[in-house]
Parts: structure tokens; sequence; C-alpha cells
């Protein structure tokens, strides 16, 4: 007698095997893809979907194929090109991490986890996915999709709360023993929770581990924490910064306080965030008053 599949038992070789099929059809995915393209796609992508990434990324790479290509380029081009992409300081970091690769690294993007976390803007996801998609390294890449998947698959929970120290241990023993699976693994099981294993009603009919998944084993049970938050945009700081800098991208000469002040009706919000895009170098004033992106 066949004993029961345990849960999440060979689940990483499944998702592998769905990977193959169901993968969408990203540019920094193709074959040839290099390190740097990699890098700037996963800087994009931070609370970015993919839908708006993959144009703005495209035309980087025409634009920008090597890291001493955007190293060399003004600021303020840099933030324009960003568009409305949204948490642009992204943008002046990622130009910050071109220059110290230029500059430390001949242009090259290391594999190296630890030198990648060295970078401007570069964290500890973003550098482990590098150092997997952008060189083939065999590394545990855990993002809020990852975490979910781990959360009902393994743990039997409907959603993954917070950051947990076992995370990347978690996921590195669900990772296939060969080397090159594991790495498409960690592709896999993130597209995994990006399309079938979401937030809210996942789509467990499409799963390919849903007959191990140790959630649905166990009835699926509710989400027992606090309800997740819905970030609200309309209204906020991050409109009236965005509302600001759409203006100056527009212009291409500095402009006046009056071209800032059609932008936003309430003066006060529009002075503090006016003040935290100089603040974070997003925006320089002339010294005869006027406003420009950083030159």
């Amino acid at each position: 007698m066949t004993s029961a599949t345990a849960p999440g038992e060979h689940a990483g070789e499944a998702i592998v095997d769905w990977y193959a099929t169901a993968a969408r059809d990203l540019p920094w995915r193709a074959p040839g893809v290099d390190a740097w393209a990699v890098l700037v796609s996963e800087v994009m992508l931070q609370q970015t979907p993919v839908a708006r990434v993959e144009p703005v990324w495209r035309e980087w790479m025409a634009r920008w194929p090597r890291p001493a290509d955007l190293a060399a380029t003004p600021p303020g081009e840099v933030i324009r090109a960003w568009g409305k992409l949204g948490y642009p300081r992204r943008a002046l970091r990622l130009r910050e991490a071109a220059i110290a690769l230029t500059e430390r690294h001949g242009g090259v993007v290391p594999a190296d986890v630890a030198a990648l976390e060295a970078l401007p803007g570069v964290g500890t996801y973003t550098a482990r996915a590098v150092a997997c998609f952008g060189h083939g390294q065999r590394q545990p890449v855990v993002d809020t999709n990852v975490r979910r998947v781990v959360a009902r698959l393994v743990h039997g929970r409907a959603e993954a709360g917070n950051a947990r120290a076992s995370d990347l241990a978690d996921i590195t023993a669900l990772a296939p023993e060969d080397d090159d699976r594991a790495v498409r693994f960690s592709v896999a099981v993130m597209e995994l929770g990006a399309l079938v294993c979401v937030a809210g009603t996942p789509r467990c009919g499409a799963c390919p581990v849903r007959d191990r998944c140790a959630w649905r084993l166990a009835g699926s049970p509710a989400h027992d924490g606090p309800p997740r938050r819905v970030q609200k945009f309309a209204g906020t700081d991050r409109q009236v910064r965005g509302r600001l800098l759409d203006v100056l991208r527009a212009a291409h000469e500095p402009v006046d306080a009056a071209a800032l002040e059609a932008a936003w009706d309430d003066a006060a919000q529009r002075s503090r965030c006016l003040g935290s895009l100089l603040t974070d170098g997003l925006v320089e004033q002339t010294e005869d008053g006027l406003f420009r992106l950083p030159a």
C-alpha cells in the first residue's frame, strides 16, 4: 500500500514542471538576458505591476544596455525616463548602483550576494534574485508571493503574515536537488504565487501542488491574523509628489511656483511634498527660485 503524499513532499519538482508551460513570457526572462538587465527589472518590479514595468524596462534597456550608460546620464533624465512607475527614488538609486558598478566592478554586475548587497538600493531579496536569475546561482529568493505559497503549502496558513526568520530555510527545503532545476524553481514558485496562489481567493484548481498543500488538506482555514491593509493612493502625499514630478518631467525648462500650484490645490500639502522631493534629490531649486529635475 502506497503511503499518502506528505504536505510539501516533492512540491518543488512539481512546481518546476508546471512553470515549463505556465510561465509568462517576460523579456527579462529571455535567454541571453544579462545580470544588469535582471537588476533593472528587479528594481522596477518592487511594488509595481509587471504590465507597467515591461514597456519602461524595454525603453531603459534600449537606451542604457550597460551600467556605464546609465551612470553617465544626468539624474534628471533618469527620473524623466522612470515615468509613471512610482517610487521614483528607485530611479536615482539604480543610477547610483550603475555608478558603483562602473567604478568598483568594471561595469560588470557581480555574482556574489554580499557584493550585490553593497550596491546602493540593493537589499537581500534583490541581491539573491540577481545572483539566481542573472547568474544562474542556486539561491533561495523570497518575496511576498513566495512567502504566501510557503505559508499555505508547508504551514497550512491562509496568508503569510509578517516575514519570518525561517523563510529562507523553508524555501531552500522545497527546492529540487538538481542545481539547474533549483534555479528554475526560484522563479517558478514566485510565478505560482503571482498567478495561482494569489492573495484573497487562490486558484487552487489550477495549482500543481494542490494535492500536497497543507492549507487545503486542513480544510482551507480562514486567515486568523489582522486583516491586510489596503494602501490607498488618492489624496496621499505619494499622489501629490507624482503630480509635481509630472509637471517637471513635461517641462524642458525650469518652472516657477505657479506652475506647480496648478498641480494640486492644497497649498500646505503641496508645499510639504515639494519639500520632500527637494530633500530626496528628485527636484532642485535654481538660484532664481525656479524648480527643475536635478541636472
